[in-house]
């Protein structure tokens, strides 16, 4: 049992702080156990009593000293409590007030414990009409949501960068909130910048920058914490349609603008699936490449990774993915982050659905077997881990960061399960349900409990259908039932790589009756990706030599496909790939590719005294979020001890 579940106050008498409570008040603090009737183990939250219904952030960004200057003020509905709990981590709590602005009256706040996972309560004094509580804070070199960013690392290099990444649980490192998915709020933001740079939040967003450094931003309608987001860079504005865009350094626009051209083509495609998209704008952001994913969902502004601009559109369902989250996980959103699979695996779903319906189903089969690959091979590894029971949909996270659950299951055995879903009921009816299920739920959160009795009356008994829900959900693996998919390209694929083996000449193919050479652009991603998995994990140098000679693999921007290659060079210990991959660590922070970069260099001593070396190079340029996984593969710890 988790002491942080159901106790996370009793500690407080024996904690230093500021502004704490008297000896006979502290005793009444301790009747207060705001995480037994929390559904989120992962908050201090009291939400049940008091919660957040909406957020007036007032922000100055110093790049001198990398800190965030701010106040929260807090407009609460509170059911009659005389304390508020927040969650903070990383933070310097100034001060708290109680009341309007410039009408304020000092309070008395404690800060508990820290806990390395969940950072510590804050424990605020109010009154039980209280309705209005302000945090003056300062972030810090612990706020991990931050990424601050010198002019060396972005397209640029005069300005410097900044971006905020809060899910799951570090948005409460850079604003004191309740930091649970379970409460939605609406938001407003005033942000200072330098005059040179510009701002952009989760929320309505300038197009050019203005001569003050001042910004307003309103979120209107209610998002779960972990959504608010912030950038700060010299960014230019391309509209792409009538309701979407991108933004990026100017060095970027053009390539970003040319990239992204199917966006509002993405929009209309969705909306013909599920409905109407619900947010009014639709942008996206490029930022540097230490950003730690492909891409994050933030309403209105979608926060994307510079991999994605590979100059053929071939990474584009990255963008389609973030582009369904406005439905599955803004829209409906996991209560906790136990039901993560509820925002992820819908979203893959979607995401698939959105590229059949632009580039035809043969490209979203690729990309789900291409998933599915994937899946089968990291439920392999778990079944010899620790947690097994991570191959669960829902899993139980007590305890336990809730970054551990980015993994394929909620992802891919998440779509897998609405796919299953769909061959049984029929797409029509499926889409019905689906439908239904975003109307029903929308600006809301769901339990996997409350999605499963949702399912049972709206999908299972009133089409008479039988299905092993709670296998899916409950139990490891992959079921029986699990639909397949088959791509014929693929298969084609897999065969050239066989017949690379056997020492056939793939490099010379038909076109139009006529023998031509081989190029990159004859294959897609999905399928390059296949023929590299087909090869043997000791194939011979000469062979790997060959294919880098004929498709130069080992520089091609193309991440997706230079990832494959590096680890099939990894393998088959091919020393061509040291190079580039050298190169390719010290500029890309994305986890994608550096959980299975780094695992594989693990796996033999000589490799991981290489990565290790190279890890201490490129560290800085990760986010907080690479940082804290690939320290545990290579053992950071131990590294700089010696």
């Amino acid at each position: 049992m988790n002491i942080f579940r159901f106790y996370p106050l009793f500690l407080l008498l024996l904690l230093s702080s500021c502004n704490l409570f008297s000896a006979d008040e502290e005793k009444e603090v301790h009747k207060i156990y705001p995480s037994a009737t929390n559904v989120d183990e992962h908050s201090y939250a009291n939400i049940s009593k008091i919660n957040t219904v909406h957020l007036s952030l007032e922000l100055d960004v110093n790049f001198k000293n990398k800190s965030i200057y701010g106040v929260a003020r807090h407009q609460m509905h509170n059911t009659g409590v005389d304390t508020a709990i927040f969650d903070i981590k990383g933070l310097d709590i100034q001060k708290v007030t109680l009341g309007k602005k410039d009408f304020e009256i000092n309070t008395d706040f404690v800060i508990g414990k820290e806990d390395s996972i969940l950072g510590a309560p804050l424990s605020v004094k109010i009154q039980d009409t209280t309705k209005l509580i302000n945090i003056y804070y300062k972030t810090t070199e612990l706020s991990d949501a931050i990424d601050w960013l010198d002019p060396n690392m972005t397209q640029g290099k005069k300005h410097p960068f900044l971006y905020t990444q809060g899910q799951a649980i570090l948005t409460r490192t850079w604003i004191p909130t309740q930091d649970t998915p379970s409460n939605r709020i609406t938001y407003s933001a005033d942000v200072t910048v330098p005059k040179e740079l510009m701002p952009l939040m989760s929320a309505e967003n300038p197009v050019a920058k203005n001569d003050s450094g001042s910004y307003h931003f309103e979120m209107k309608q209610a998002i779960p914490v972990y959504l608010i987001a912030l950038t700060v860079g010299n960014f230019e504005y391309r509209r792409l349609g009538k309701d979407c865009g991108v933004y990026a350094e100017p060095e970027l626009i053009r390539q970003a603008a040319w990239e992204f051209n199917d966006l509002r083509k993405m929009i209309v495609a969705a909306e013909s699936i599920y409905g109407k998209y619900q947010w009014g704008q639709y942008d996206v952001v490029m930022l540097p490449y230490s950003f730690p994913f492909g891409g994050m969902e933030n309403p209105r502004l979608t926060f994307a990774n510079p991999t994605l601009i590979a100059g053929d559109r071939s990474l584009v369902s990255v963008i389609a993915h973030e582009l369904a989250h406005s439905w599955s996980g803004n829209l409906v959103t996991n209560a906790s982050w136990d039901d993560f699979w509820l925002n992820e695996g819908f979203t893959v779903y979607f995401e698939q659905r959105i590229m059949e319906k632009l580039y035809g189903k043969d490209v979203s089969d690729m990309l789900a077997i291409i998933e599915f690959q994937e899946l089968v091979a990291e439920i392999a590894e778990m079944n010899k881990s620790e947690y097994p029971n991570d191959s669960f949909l829902k899993i139980d996270l007590a305890g336990r960061n809730p970054d551990d659950e980015m993994t394929t299951i909620p992802y891919v055995k998440g779509a897998f399960f609405l796919k299953t879903l769909e061959e049984l009921a029929g797409r029509e009816t499926f889409d019905l349900f689906m439908k239904f299920y975003f109307k029903k739920f929308q600006f809301k959160t769901v339990t996997t409990e409350e999605f499963i009795a949702f399912l049972d009356a709206h999908l299972l008994k009133p089409n008479k259908l039988k299905f092993n829900t709670n296998e899916w959900i409950y139990e490891r693996g992959i079921p029986k039932n699990c639909v397949r998919v088959e791509s014929e390209r693929l298969n084609n694929a897999e065969k050239m790589a066989k017949d690379l083996v056997a020492g056939k000449d793939i490099f010379t193919i038909r076109k139009k009756n006529k023998k031509v050479k081989l190029k990159r652009e004859d294959l897609t991603t999905q399928e390059w990706m296949a023929f590299i998995r087909a090869l043997p994990r000791d194939l011979p140098n000469e062979k790997m030599e060959l294919v880098d000679k004929k498709l130069k693999f080992k520089t091609w921007s193309n991440s997706e496909v230079a990832t494959e290659w590096y680890i099939l060079g990894i393998e088959s210990n091919y020393k061509d790939i040291q190079a580039p991959l050298d190169r390719f660590l010290n500029k890309v922070g994305r986890r994608k590719y550096l959980l299975p970069l780094y695992k594989s260099l693990a796996k033999n001593p000589q490799d991981l005294l290489w990565a290790q070396e190279v890890y201490l190079r490129a560290r800085p340029n990760y986010h907080a979020i690479s940082k804290s996984t690939v320290d545990e593969i290579l053992g950071y710890k131990s590294i700089i001890k010696e």
